[in-house]
């Protein structure tokens, strides 16, 4: 009896299990024919985000959804391939598809372990994943993943199987592919690396977040070593070599060196004129475009304008931490309350962000991002010093415990405490003969500003301004040995638009009869207003334009002649190139070219130059002769501070605005033009005798300086038309036994000392009068 009821449970649980078997063969008959087609990785066309590249064709900005850098699998290196099986699939060239042997190996050690550590999905498992399926954990997404493996198995090559994960798997920080992680975390190619960053990038795959080697450092170094084991238990790699790589840094770029050079501000001009060509298309169509931006004066730039904003606010003094984190928010889980806080804080390239552990007035123990402990003492402290005394006054900010401040090193490799400077800085440099922009720097950290200061700051440019009344003045019968009447001027509010108005010269003090080139040195506000009264305000409204300035920015009244109007900087080297060039208007263009993915130009820039088409807007002679004054504003006026460049063929003026709001210095040798300028976004004062040639000189000097190392000094010849006479300095005329030489307009030429009253042939007697 017992026999016959054991034999039909028998046949039961056979009907059951062929049953069982006949679905799940059906099921899987169903679901293998559902499966989505290999289309998409027969013809593989990921999303390729936009790259814009510097004259030199070096990578400088990047944009798209995914970063992404496809490569051919002849391309990627061995250690790199190696690096891969051993960390997600050693058994890869073996099984076809599902590893089975990897499938026990994994539920053994997670069984011992009593947790899942351990997956078993393959490469081409991960491949059907990443392009066909989502990421949820259930039995029919992971049968669905197996018989999807077999169908790629089936049809692409292992090696193109390969090629697809490398190129497809998400790796951190928006990259997308080996490729482009090799360039966000370490600013080299695939080809460029060595087996320590192959196995820190073969880490990434299992947890991109958690093995991030820039906000993660110490689990990114914990899954590197893990990879290095493994490589050496597969045979790749020897003992010896093992322990030598377990030793040795892996040094990580950070965001602002993630490309070839900080061009922020350069990389948002052309996503925003090519995003409004080609909208969506943009990031994900592998458009490249070539800027006319050149490496070394970029990166001049950069670090001129982040040096000399950096000193002058320490000029100001320090304003204490910019925040205080409650250290014991997570309990004893300190160092999440520490990493927690930092993620929510920038990094400012080589200004960090830190947190002090403890402070006394000698020493301070900070906490860095990733884990760094740091110990600050000496000249580092000096700038804080005031915030670590040891007798606190109430409603003060001190360097306390849980104080989020800035740390900087220095040039000997010392810690400082430092702060983010809240004034911001422009600099652009232009060629004056084509427009093309060489250097870029619309701020002092495009992530922490992106507003433009070069294109979209509307700014009062000061005394920099007054070449332009000046060269106005000229056309007028106007010479540089013109005397002019450095003496007080008061004005009602009719006569000035606003409210009554007594001007004064900078230094406060007044010279008397002046030459106009000498008041051009010196900056003398007295005489710019007497010229500008003497030519006619509405004349000189209209002769700015022919500089690219907007005449309704520069309302017809006096204080326009120093400068109360409103500019942008890149209207200032615009405006500059007009007599660097020697009297023709450029238009500034920073895009050469542009490519489609494949390499085939789609559109060439070719800019109207002073050579071919330029239009001239000044004579050349007013050209030559503004530049030999403003040669003079170097050489003995107020940017003597410039003669230490040791060139005698730069030229410029300085600009300060009233109660010294906005400091510029605009100048340039002959092929280029450079404008510096500092100020606040909300406009107020930069402190007392913060002028353009203490703030904003020193910039365009640190910039011009290592530009212009290598190239030769020029020579600014006289046009036709330009005669040189003896001049007497007190009288403004000709004198063959005068003091000084001085460059005229042939029929300008001023006569010879003899009682005439005549200066000039085209100055009236009203407007001599109106001179003194």
């Amino acid at each position: 009896m017992l026999a016959r009821w054991t034999y039909y449970l028998f046949l039961t649980f056979s009907a059951l299990g062929l049953i069982g078997v006949l679905l799940a063969g059906f099921a899987a008959l169903v679901i293998y024919s559902n499966l989505p087609s290999l289309e998409t990785l027969t013809d593989y066309r990921p999303k390729i985000p936009l790259r814009i590249y510097s004259d030199e064709g070096l990578l400088i900005g990047e944009f798209g959804a995914e970063r992404r850098d496809v490569v051919t699998i002849s391309q990627v290196p061995e250690n790199l391939k190696q690096s891969i099986l051993a960390a997600e699939d050693d058994r890869f060239y073996e099984h076809g598809g599902v590893d089975y042997l990897g499938v026990l190996r994994a539920a053994y050690s997670n069984f011992s372990a009593g947790s899942v550590r351990q997956g078993a999905s393959t490469i081409t498992m991960q491949v059907a994943r990443n392009f066909f399926l989502t990421r949820e954990k259930t039995l029919t997404r992971k049968f669905s993943e197996a018989l999807l493996a077999f169908k790629i198995e089936h049809n692409l090559t292992k090696d193109k199987i390969l090629e697809l994960y490398i190129n497809q798997i998400y790796l951190g920080q928006r990259s997308y592919g080996f490729a482009a992680a090799a360039q966000t975390y370490f600013g080299k190619s695939l080809q460029e690396i060595n087996i320590a960053e192959a196995a820190m990038l073969a880490g990434l795959p299992k947890a991109p977040s958690s093995y991030n080697p820039i906000t993660n450092p110490k689990r990114a170094k914990s899954r590197q070593l893990y990879v290095l084991g493994r490589l050496y238990k597969l045979n790749y790699i020897s003992g010896k070599e093992l322990s030598e790589l377990e030793k040795q840094s892996v040094p990580v770029k950070r965001r602002s060196t993630a490309f070839a050079m900080p061009a922020d501000y350069v990389a948002e001009m052309v996503r925003q004129v090519i995003y409004d060509r080609y909208q969506e298309d943009t990031y994900n169509k592998g458009i490249k475009v070539y800027t006319t931006i050149r490496q070394l004066d970029q990166e001049s730039a950069y670090r001129a304008l982040r040096k000399n904003v950096i000193e002058y606010d320490q000029r100001r003094g320090y304003r204490g931490p910019e925040a205080f984190i409650d250290l014991l928010k997570n309990g004893m889980n300190q160092e999440k309350t520490l990493n927690d806080a930092l993620d929510e804080v920038n990094d400012s390239d080589d200004i960090y962000a830190a947190i002090v552990l403890a402070a006394r007035p000698n020493k301070v123990q900070v906490y860095r991002k990733g884990g760094e402990i740091i110990e600050i003492t000496g000249d580092g402290l000096k700038f804080v010093q005031k915030s670590l005394v040891e007798k606190k006054e109430p409603g003060k900010k001190y360097i306390t415990p849980g104080a989020l401040i800035r740390i900087q090193k220095d040039s000997k490799n010392l810690w400082h405490i430092v702060q983010l400077p809240e004034v911001e800085s422009a600099l652009v440099s232009i060629d004056s003969n084509d427009g093309a922009i060489r250097a870029l720097v619309g701020g002092f950290d495009f992530y922490k500003n992106q507003f433009n200061h070069v294109t979209q700051a509307w700014r009062q440019p000061g005394s920099s301004f007054k070449p332009f009344i000046y060269s106005a003045a000229l056309e007028k019968g106007f010479t540089p040995a013109t005397i002019i009447n450095d003496a007080p001027l008061s004005f009602s509010s009719t006569q000035t638009g606003s409210q009554s108005w007594e001007p004064r010269n900078f230094d406060g003090k007044f010279e008397g009869p002046i030459r106009m080139r000498t008041a051009l040195a010196k900056s003398k506000n007295l005489v710019s207003i007497r010229i500008l009264q003497a030519i006619g305000i509405r004349y000189a409204q209209d002769y700015i334009t022919r500089f690219g300035f907007d005449a309704e920015r520069h309302p017809p009244y006096l204080p326009m002649a120093l400068g109360a109007g409103s500019v942008t900087p890149m209207q200032m080297a615009v405006g500059y190139a007009v007599f660097a060039n020697g009297g023709f208007r450029i238009a500034p263009y920073f895009i050469k070219s542009i490519e489609d993915e494949k390499g085939t130009l789609i559109e060439q820039y070719n800019p109207i130059t002073v050579s071919s088409g330029a239009k001239r807007v000044i004579d050349p002679r007013n050209a030559f002769i503004m530049t030999s004054m403003m040669q003079d504003v170097i050489s003995r006026g107020t940017a003597v501070k410039a003669k230490q460049l040791g060139r005698t063929d730069l030229a410029g003026k300085t600009g300060t605005t009233s109660n010294f709001v906005d400091a510029w210095f605009c100048g340039f040798q002959k092929n280029l033009v450079t404008i510096a300028w500092t100020g606040y976004d909300e406009p107020k004062s930069l402190g007392n005798n913060e002028t353009g040639g203490r703030v904003a000189l020193p910039t365009w000097m640190d910039y011009m300086d290592p530009v212009l190392k290598n190239i030769p000094m020029t020579e600014y010849r006289p046009p036709s038309g330009i005669q040189t006479a003896k001049i007497n300095s007190a009288t403004g005329f000709r004198d063959d036994n005068g003091d000084i030489t001085e460059h005229f307009f042939s029929e300008l030429l001023p006569p010879m000392i003899d009682n005439s009253i005549d200066h000039a042939p085209k100055i009236t007697k009203d407007i001599k009068d109106q001179l003194f």
